[in-house]
């Protein structure tokens, strides 16, 4: 089978990885990879977005199924493109992947059908938002209602916070479109677990549970990232609430989304907040997340091909899914300076243990060499019995990632080692 995998990041990268392990996969296509996924696959430069070129590409290479990896294809409508002229795929047509496209549409989605998440308001106008903020609970959250690149949610600690947020995305063009409507919405406490499920848009069946650290300094300080590294499984999540949030939250999703004429197929991402009043989504991807993806898909026991391919049919309840008992820890070295701005073209080395435990994400190949073009570099990964050596053997791996300017956060694994404890 020729395969084509949308998208140029750590997560496409550890997909492809994954999907390699099936032997009736030939040749792996990536649109537009990166320095580090062209060991890996074939490498095109065909941006996610350029839904003519992948459209074109896809047809005159005998493409037999593709994955969309990304938001912005998703939302984009790159399925529907691609089953137009019959290519099958992973990942949810437009319609459905509105369901991370607009947060205002999944708020309303879940208020409708009863999905527990935390209150909120919708705001069109700024004149209005700031009118709400006068009197709104105090911290509070602001969220951009399309796609930020994972930035578009600000926690105000302050009113002044509030309202700068507001204003820079409404009236300052911070997000462009994704910020001219505004969701703000009520503060929650509680740990934050993120579950990615395989649905078929009948049935679900979730993937081990994982913790994201946002933050781009030790102890969760500084600005929100796109991640800085991950743990599975996550200790918070335990078996009576997997079984709780399967009935209360999981299942009627795929209801209500059906319900609408939006049947929903591929990977469902739940980010969920655990509050002392019980599960409650935050936030809603219509695809893998990123670095969830790069210590979920180790723990893989099952074919990941077969597994994306019984979710287009429809065959998903008839196809096992397994993961194993063992604990991830995926440990991310960034670009100094990251998430705002930061250098670019330094020559990356990796040990030849380290490169094959590690994902790549922002790099490119200058003169047959790695060099570092983005702002999370690479993610190494490690699978261990436990997770304290999971966490040990990530950071023993992640040393042999070097670069001018490389940063990482210390503390990758040490809330959920405490919580262990607790």
């Amino acid at each position: 089978m020729n395969l084509l995998v949308i998208g140029g990041g750590g997560r496409e990268h550890a997909i492809i990885r994954c999907l390699k392990k099936n032997p009736a996969v030939e040749t792996v296509y990536a649109l537009p990879g990166n320095g580090g996924i062209a060991a890996d696959a074939v490498c095109v430069d065909i941006g996610a977005t350029d839904l003519d070129g992948i459209v074109n590409f896809a047809r005159e290479n005998a493409v037999d199924y593709a994955v969309v990896a990304p938001d912005d294809p998703l939302v984009l409508g790159c399925v529907d493109r691609l089953n137009e002229i019959g290519i099958p795929c992973f990942g949810p047509k437009a319609n459905a992947a509105i369901i991370e496209g607009s947060k205002a549409f999944a708020k309303n989605l879940m208020k409708k059908y009863g999905i527990p998440t935390a209150r909120y308001e919708i705001f069109t106008e700024l004149s209005e938002a700031l009118r709400y903020l006068e009197t709104a609970p105090i911290p509070t959250v602001v969220k951009a209602d399309g796609l930020a690149l994972g930035k578009g949610v600000i926690i105000a600690q302050t009113r002044q916070e509030a309202v700068q947020a507001v204003t820079d995305m409404m009236a300052g063009g911070k997000f462009g479109k994704s910020g001219t409507t505004v969701v703000i919405e009520e503060f929650l406490t509680g740990p934050e677990v993120s579950v990615l499920a395989f649905t078929d848009g009948n049935c679900v069946k979730p993937m081990v549970s994982s913790m994201d650290h946002k933050r781009a300094g030790d102890g969760d300080t500084g600005l929100n990232t796109g991640g800085m590294g991950t743990v599975a499984p996550n200790p918070y999540y335990t078996e009576e609430i997997a079984n709780r949030c399967m009935e209360e939250i999981f299942l009627p999703t795929i209801r209500a989304m059906n319900a609408e004429g939006r049947t929903f197929r591929g990977c469902l991402y739940f980010g969920l907040m655990l509050t002392p009043n019980g599960p409650k989504v935050i936030e809603y991807n219509c695809r893998f997340g990123d670095p969830e993806t790069q210590v979920v898909l180790p723990l893989l026991e099952s074919d990941l091909l077969t597994v994306m391919r019984s979710c287009t049919d429809g065959t998903l309840a008839d196809t096992e899914v397994r993961f194993s008992d063992k604990h991830a820890c995926c440990v991310v070295t960034a670009s100094e300076g990251y998430p705002l701005s930061y250098r670019k073209g330094f020559p990356i080395t990796m040990t030849a243990e380290a490169a094959a435990h590690t994902f790549v994400a922002g790099a490119r190949l200058s003169e047959g060499r790695l060099v570092t073009s983005g702002g999370r570099v690479t993610g190494t990964t490690a699978v261990a019995d436990t997770l304290a050596d999971a966490v040990k053997e990530a950071y023993r791996l992640a040393d042999g990632v070097t670069f001018e300017n490389a940063f990482r956060r210390s503390d990758i694994g040490r809330r959920a080692l405490q919580a262990g404890k607790e």
